[in-house]
């Protein structure tokens, strides 16, 4: 696929939703006989129809292929009411966004259409197929291809060409909150179409199951440096069926884990992986560990398992990790302050790398001066997530949480821009200069960035990013550290 046509994609990424002329909502009541409706649509000549009293009161929409698998497929009457075979997963948009981001939601919730709200009010629909019309060429229609391909090496050689793609995106000037959307994108779905395949080896699932991501990829934060956080919640089974189910499930995570590590998404090294009978388990057993770890918790449970209230479901029935993030509320409700304090002491764990003298300080890698850029990015991460759980924000991506804490009035409009800034830049260093390593010099992705690839402005603008995160770590230890 070419990527070297900027004058188109360069135009695509900075249109907003609004520039695009976004259909009008042909709408039909809930008691409307389908036949009626699939003729309305031909008469219109539209493939979604919205159905509703009026477009301030939607409750859901047919398309297509509503027709098809909800009313053909199944020997249903055309006459009953399109109540009955309406779909209710709607997401909407607001007209400045970005179509970039407009298709990242689009893919995330595999959803072909958006209906377009503005003051509270839907005031048009787009479609996936006409946004991708107007990026004829470029990343989403490689994530597209990724969503069509199905073998191990045809994944692989997908997952392979990502450095490439992510080098075009920010030389072009994408912001790394988009380019990380995009990589996780591209995970997730791999992650997706590998499940699927294990399906088909060994049978169908024998009880309800979600399977979800943890750490930078339940942020939606992935580098190019990347590899395995998962986990498996299945729905409690009687006693005979236990162990059966439980078989079942450390047996697909290997399958699935297994093929991840062959496309080039490697194993964990801390193990942290569903295929690891201590991350598959029933909801009740999930509970009790969460349980456990809020209301016992020691520096130790804060830091070995953080990384857990960062998860997000990519696969199954996601419903078992809304309840289980529900159960988490309840339990951080009520939980001691030690909780709370040992978070604390996690986001200071990584200090900013500062001399005495306030210049950059270094480590010595392979000989040579460099810094690591994951450490460096951590207490920004880890400040977000403390404070997000103090709050009860439930939003795993980090420059989403301090958004929605700044909402709530926990951070100034101030503090949040610095922070936001200060995350983004630090996550685009660590981008380009993975993509530079595999890309240039044909080596492994790195966190390290060697000082002599530094230039004088980004050097300026690493200490004052520095200070920032210093000024935060400080206001942490006050609130969350009383003792230290």
């Amino acid at each position: 696929m070419d990527f070297s046509t900027p004058a188109i994609t360069d135009h695509f990424y900075s249109k907003k939703v609004g520039d695009l002329h976004f259909r009008n909502l042909r709408m039909a009541r809930a008691e409307t006989p389908v036949f009626e409706c699939a003729a309305k649509m031909a008469k219109e000549k539209v493939s979604c129809l919205f159905i509703g009293d009026s477009p301030k009161q939607i409750e859901g929409y047919i398309t297509d292929i509503t027709l098809r698998d909800n009313l053909l497929a199944k020997q249903l009457s055309p006459s009953i009411p399109v109540s009955e075979i309406m779909e209710k997963d709607m997401i909407s948009i607001h007209p400045d966004s970005f179509l970039v981001e407009a298709l990242m939601l689009m893919f995330r919730t595999k959803s072909r259409y958006l209906l377009v709200q503005e003051n509270g009010n839907y005031v048009g629909w787009i479609s996936r197929t006409k946004i991708l019309t107007e990026q004829s060429q470029g990343p989403f229609m490689f994530i597209q291809s990724v969503k069509e391909s199905r073998q191990i090496p045809e994944l692989r050689e997908k997952w392979l060409r990502m450095p490439e793609i992510i080098h075009l995106l920010l030389s072009r000037g994408m912001k790394a909150s988009i380019v990380n959307q995009i990589i996780t994108t591209v995970a997730d779905t791999i992650s997706q179409r590998v499940i699927e395949r294990v399906f088909k080896e060994i049978g169908p699932a024998p009880a309800k199951f979600v399977f979800f991501v943890l750490g930078s990829e339940g942020r939606g934060e992935l580098s190019l440096k990347t590899d395995q956080d998962n986990a498996i919640i299945y729905e409690d089974k009687a006693n005979e069926h236990r162990e059966e189910v439980r078989a079942y499930f450390l047996d697909f995570a290997t399958r699935v884990s297994t093929a991840l590590n062959e496309i080039g998404i490697v194993f964990c090294e801390g193990d942290l992986m569903a295929m690891n009978p201590k991350w598959t388990h029933s909801l009740s057993h999930w509970k009790r560990n969460y349980e456990s770890w809020i209301q016992d918790a020691s520096q130790e449970t804060a830091m070995n398992y953080a990384t857990f209230f960062d998860c997000r479901a990519i696969y199954g029935e996601s419903s078992l990790l809304e309840n289980l993030k529900e159960f988490m509320d309840q339990q951080l409700e009520k939980a001691p302050e030690r909780f709370y304090i040992n978070l604390g002491h996690n986001a200071l764990q990584y200090e900013p790398p500062l001399t005495f003298f306030r210049r950059i300080k270094t480590e010595k890698i392979d000989g040579e001066k460099q810094i690591n850029l994951k450490h460096i990015m951590r207490p920004i991460v880890d400040l977000a997530r403390v404070y997000a759980l103090k709050f009860r924000v439930f939003e795993t991506n980090t420059i989403r949480r301090i958004e929605l804490l700044t909402e709530k009035g926990v951070f100034s409009q101030k503090e949040s821009q610095e922070l936001i800034h200060a995350f983004d830049y630090l996550m685009t260093l660590r981008l380009e200069n993975q993509s530079y390593l595999i890309l240039e010099t044909k080596e492994n992705p790195k966190n390290f960035l060697k000082i002599e690839h530094i230039t004088k402005v980004q050097s300026v603008t690493l200490l004052e990013i520095f200070k920032v995160i210093e000024e935060f770590q400080a206001r942490i230890k006050l609130s969350f550290t009383r003792t230290m």
